[in-house]
This record gives C-alpha cells, structure tokens and sequence, in this order.
C-alpha cells in the first residue's frame, strides 16, 4: 500500500523542478579551497622578528660595502705599504686617525681596507662552504634517506670518513696543496657535509613511512610532490638553520687554520690573518685596536647568522604559521 500511494507521489511532481547534476572535479575541490602558501607564510613569520630583519638588513649592507669599498674615493689598497713623505719612514702602528679610520698595522698598511678586503674574502670562503654543505648534504641525505637498499653502504662510508678528525683533514690538505682560497674551500667542504647528511638522512627516515605520506602514496600521488608538500615543509627550518650556522663556522675553521699557520698566506687579507696578527699584540695596551676591530667584525657575522638563522627556523615550521 505504501509503495503505491509513494509511486503515485512521484507520477504527480513535476519532473521540470529537479535536473540531474553533472559531476564537477573542480567544484568538490573548491569546497576545501585554501590561499594558504607555505612560503609566503614562512616570509610574514620572520619579518615579524624585528632583530632578525634588523640583522638580515645590516648583513646585506655589510656585504655590499665589501665589495663597494674599494670603488669608493680616497680609498687605499689593502696591501701596500704606506710611508711618511716628511721622514720617508713606514706609518708602522699608527693609531686611528682621520687619514687611517682604523689605524694601521706593523709594517704601515691601512687596517680600514684590509679588513674590509678580509671580510670580503671570508664571506666568499664562509658562502663556497655553506653553499656545498647544503647541496651535497641535502642530496645524499635524501638518497641515504629513501633508498633502503643504499644505507648500509652509506652507513659504512659515512662511519669510515666521519672517524677522520676533522682537523687532521684540514691539516693534510693545506699542507698537500698550495695555500689559497680554493684550498680553504675545498678541505673544509670535503669534510662540513656530513652533518647535514646524517641530518637529512635521519629526519626523513622519521618522516616517510607517516600515515600521511603512506597515504599518499597508496593514493597514487608522486613522489615529487610528497616531497614537495610533506617533507620540504618539516626539513626547510633546520636545513636552513645548518646552513646559516655554516658560514660563521667556516669563519671561525678560517681563523683557527691561520691561528696555527696553515691559513692563507699573509699577502690575502683575510679575518683570520687580521685577528692572528692582532693576537700577537693584544698584550700592548696602545695596539690592541688592531685585534678590535676584525674581532668585531666577526663577532657581528656570527650573532647575525646565528640569530636569523634561528628566526628562520621558526618561521618555516609550519605549525607557527596562522
């Protein structure tokens, strides 16, 4: 009785009153529309931080003025050696002073240009090094990572050369090659990456088998993009954090290599060749501008780094942004 009296409902409803519906990918997806971008957000997170901006700001000032300085007028070369006209003697040890802002060292040369050459060239040193760290840690971390079959040849590679003293390496290959610039480069990034390897290595191995990302993987989604939306988010704030404490770090490995002779040569002005030579004089009450004003300088390279780093890291976890 019932099926009859709603079969004689249905004959009396004008059919004109509903329409088949077509199925419509993209209107079910705008349901779950989102202009959250992760970038965007991790940019509008660490401007809030004033000291972070503060010091990204004087940063990129001080790095520009590196290189703007010597095109600057009345600038003097970092290694000439200056004398008296009147007495035709070196200004050895000359204090600070409106012709030398910085004063000048033992032998007459003006501290304003070489520490501002040596900054250049440390800098140069510092970004070379991060910069390989970063590449090389991140891709073999990555395949250490992802590929199972590979970790136990990793594994053993990893162990054998991270049991090498860092500074027996540094050593060997400053005393091997000739001293320079690429020198430095080259036996501190032969050895920084494997920080960041086992880092990455380790954060992915804790990432990949999630739910979420076994999820999408079942679901059929590509591995670029599972890196791209699930892993990149969590590893950017500490990859970024490794690589800003980098460049200080390969500063300070600089000014180490210098301190016990196996730096660069004296005629390249660099942070670590002024602060070992104002080492030697820190005990003279009259010199030790010479040891103040590099030490200053890298004191400001390395709080900077290390504070925007730290900034940074913050700001790219995703679960600060709003």
């Amino acid at each position: 009785m019932m099926n009859q009296n709603m079969k004689h409902i249905s004959e009396n409803i004008d059919e004109t009153l509903f329409t088949f519906a077509d199925y419509d990918q993209s209107a079910g997806e705008a349901i779950g529309y989102s202009n959250y971008s992760y970038w965007q957000s991790t940019i509008q997170v660490f401007f809030k931080n004033k000291v972070a901006v503060f010091l990204l700001i004087l940063i990129v000032l001080l790095l520009a003025f590196t290189f703007i300085q010597p095109l600057l007028p009345n600038q003097k070369l970092p290694t000439k050696i200056y004398n008296d006209p009147a007495t035709n003697m070196q200004y050895r040890n000359v204090t600070p002073n409106s012709e030398f802002w910085f004063g000048t060292n033992s032998i007459g040369q003006d501290l304003w240009s070489r520490i501002w050459s040596g900054t250049r060239t440390s800098l140069i040193i510092g970004f070379m090094v991060g910069l390989f760290e970063v590449v090389v840690g991140i891709v073999i971390g990555a395949i250490w990572g992802y590929m199972r079959k590979l970790d136990r040849v990793i594994t053993e590679v990893y162990n054998v050369w991270n049991n090498i003293p860092t500074t027996i390496v540094l050593i060997l290959l400053t005393y091997i090659m000739r001293p320079g610039i690429f020198t430095l480069i080259f036996a501190m990034s032969i050895t920084s990456w494997l920080g960041m390897t086992l880092l990455v290595r380790n954060l992915i191995v804790i990432l990949r088998d999630r739910e979420y990302n076994l999820a999408s993987r079942c679901l059929g989604t590509p591995i670029n993009r599972i890196i791209s939306k699930n892993l990149v988010p969590y590893l950017v704030s500490v990859i970024m954090l490794r690589m800003a404490l980098a460049i200080p770090t390969a500063i300070g490995l600089e000014v180490f290599l210098t301190y016990i002779g196996l730096g660069l040569p004296v005629d390249i002005p660099s942070l670590g060749n002024l602060v070992n030579e104002g080492r030697m004089l820190m005990m003279s009450a009259s010199l030790r501008y010479q040891l103040f004003f590099p030490a200053i300088v890298i004191s400001l390279i390395t709080i900077a780094f290390y504070v925007m780093g730290n900034a940074f890291a913050d700001a790219a976890d995703p679960r600060n942004h709003v």
